[in-house]
C-alpha cells in the first residue's frame, strides 16, 4: 500500500506547482536555505546577547508553531478544497471509491504531510544553518553531531505540532463545543502559568530537552507526544463526506442595517456570515490565531526575564501586527473573483471590501493587546497600540500588493515570498532593536503609514490590470 503514500506526495507537489508554477515552487526551499544561511551569518552577534540554549529554544518552538499551523489545515481543509478546487479529485477524499479504509488513508495523509514539509522546510533550514556555521563561530551548532541531532529534534517538534492539532481537529469533528471549551481552558491556564512560571519550564519540551541533553527517556517522551495523539486521531477518525443539511435565519439584511449604508456594508456582512458559517467558524480564530498568540506571549514573558532591556509588550504588539495579517488570508480563502465577474466590480473593489472586513476583525487583537497592557504595562498601552495598528496596516499593504486576492497561494512562489520577506524582516529587526530604548521609540513606525497607503494604491492598480483573475 506504499503506492497511496507515494501518489499523495506526487499529488501535493503537482497541486502546489500548478498553482505557483513549477520553477517558482521548486525554488521555495532554495530560498529558505539562502535566507537561513544569511541570517545565521549574524549568529555571533546573537550569541553575545543570548545563550546557545536560548537560540535552540527559539528554533524548536518556531517549528512547533509551524507544525501547528500546517496541522490546522485539517480543520478547514475539506471546505477549502470543495470551494476552491471542486474540480479536483483528491486521494484523501476518495476512501469511498478505493478498496482501503478511511483510517489507512488518513494515516498516509499524516505521513505524507510529515515527509513533504520536512523536505520543504526543515531540511533547507538546517542546511542553511549548517553552511553558515562553517564561516562564523557558532558554538555548539558548529559540531556535526549536534547538527544531526538538530535535524532530528526539529523534526520531532514539527511533528508534535502536527499530531497535536490533528488530534484537536478530531475532537472538534466529534464535538465542536467540547474542543472549544478545552482550548479556552488551556489558554487561560497557559496565561496563568506564564505569569508565575520559572523560565526553565519552557525547556521541558521533550524534543528541545533531548537536543540539550540527549537521553532515551526524553526521546521516548517525544514519541509518546506524537504517537498517542496520532493514534487517537486515527482510531476516532470521523469523516462525514455527505454534508449535513444546514439552515440559517436571514441575517444578511439585519447585518447590513446594523453596518449602515456605507459602500462596503454588504460585503462586510457577507464576509462575517461566511466566516461564521464556514467549517470551523470560531474554531478558525482559536486554532490559527488565539492559540499561537498565547504561546508567543509565554515565550516573550520568559525572554523578558532573561533580557530585561526588551519591552515584552512592545515586542508582542509587533508580533501581533504580523500575525493579524493572517486574517486577510481567512477573508480571501473561500472567495474567487470569478464569482463576481458578472457584476460591475473591479478586483480592487473586492480587495477594498476585504480590507474593510479586515479592519473589523482587527478589533480582536486590539482587545487582546489592550487587556494585556492594562494588566502588565499600562504606561506602554498607547505606543503599543500605535505600533500594532501601523505594523498591521503595513503587513496587509505588502500582502495586497504582492498577492492580491490570493495570499495563501501566491506566497508559495519563491520570488513572491522573497520579496515579502525582504519587505518585512528588516523592519521587524529594526523594531526589536528600537524596543530596547523604550516603547516610545516605536512611534517612528508611523512614518510607514503614508508608504503603506501608497502601496495599497499601487496594489489596486496592479491587480485591476492583471488579466488572470482565476483566484
Amino acid at each position: 500500500m506504499f503506492d497511496i503514500f507515494k501518489n499523495m506526495v506526487k499529488e501535493e507537489w503537482r497541486m502546489h506547482s500548478s498553482l505557483f508554477g513549477h520553477r517558482g515552487f521548486a525554488l521555495f526551499p532554495v530560498f529558505i536555505f539562502l535566507f537561513t544561511f544569511f541570517v545565521s551569518l549574524v549568529l555571533p552577534v546573537f550569541r553575545e546577547i543570548v545563550t546557545d540554549a536560548q537560540i535552540a529554544l527559539g528554533i524548536h518552538y518556531f517549528f512547533l508553531l509551524l507544525g501547528c499551523m500546517i496541522g490546522a489545515f485539517g480543520l478547514m481543509g475539506r471546505e477549502f478544497m470543495n470551494r476552491r478546487f471542486g474540480q479536483a479529485s483528491l486521494i484523501a477524499y476518495s476512501s469511498r471509491v478505493l478498496p482501503v479504509s478511511e483510517r489507512f488513508i488518513f494515516a498516509n495523509f499524516l505521513g505524507k504531510d510529515i515527509v513533504y514539509y520536512f523536505v520543504l522546510y526543515i531540511l533547507p533550514f538546517v542546511a542553511g544553518f549548517s553552511l553558515a556555521a562553517e564561516f562564523v563561530p557558532a558554538g555548539i551548532f558548529s559540531i556535526p553531531s549536534v547538527l544531526l541531532t538538530l535535524v532530528l529534534t526539529l523534526s520531532l517538534s514539527f511533528v508534535i505540532g502536527i499530531s497535536t492539532v490533528f488530534f484537536l481537529s478530531t475532537v472538534y469533528a466529534h464535538s465542536g463545543k467540547i474542543s472549544l471549551f478545552c482550548l479556552f481552558i488551556a489558554s487561560i491556564l497557559l496565561l496563568h502559568i506564564s505569569g508565575n512560571m520559572n523560565q526553565n519550564v519552557l525547556y521541558s519540551l521533550p524534543s528541545l530537552s533531548f537536543f540539550l541533553d540527549p537521553s532515551v527517556s526524553k526521546l521516548l517522551h517525544s514519541g509518546i507526544l506524537i504517537l498517542v495523539p496520532s493514534a487517537l486521531s486515527i482510531i476516532f477518525l470521523k469523516i462525514d463526506f455527505p454534508q449535513s443539511q444546514k439552515s440559517f435565519s436571514n441575517s444578511f439584511s439585519k447585518l447590513c442595517r446594523l453596518l449602515g449604508s456605507y459602500r462596503y456594508a454588504a460585503f462586510v456582512a457577507k464576509d462575517s456570515l461566511d466566516l461564521k458559517r464556514s467549517e470551523g467558524g470560531l474554531g478558525k480564530v482559536i486554532f490559527s490565531f488565539v492559540l499561537p498568540l498565547t504561546l508567543v506571549w509565554i515565550l516573550l514573558s520568559a525572554l523578558g526575564r532573561v533580557m530585561p532591556a526588551l519591552s515584552t509588550l512592545t515586542i508582542f504588539a509587533l508580533v501581533l501586527g504580523v500575525l493579524s495579517s493572517s486574517m486577510y488570508n481567512w477573508l480571501t480563502e473561500y472567495d474567487i473573483f470569478a464569482s463576481y465577474a458578472f457584476l460591475p466590480l473591479k478586483v480592487s473593489d473586492m480587495i477594498k471590501s476585504k480590507l474593510n472586513s479586515y479592519l473589523f476583525l482587527n478589533l480582536i487583537p486590539l482587545a487582546i493587546l489592550t487587556l494585556l497592557a492594562l494588566k502588565n504595562e499600562p504606561g506602554s498601552l498607547i505606543p503599543s497600540m500605535l505600533l500594532f495598528l501601523t505594523i498591521s496596516l503595513y503587513m496587509v499593504a505588502v500582502l495586497v500588493y504582492l498577492t492580491g486576492l490570493s495570499p495563501s497561494t501566491n506566497l508559495y512562489n519563491a520570488k513572491t515570498f522573497a520579496l515579502y520577506t525582504l519587505s518585512v524582516v528588516p523592519l521587524l529587526m529594526l523594531n526589536i532593536v528600537l524596543s530596547m530604548f523604550g516603547p516610545y521609540y516605536s512611534l517612528v513606525d508611523l512614518l510607514l503609514v503614508p508608504f503603506a497607503l501608497y502601496l495599497l494604491g499601487k496594489g489596486f492598480e496592479k491587480w485591476d490590470g492583471n488579466n488572470c483573475q482565476c483566484f
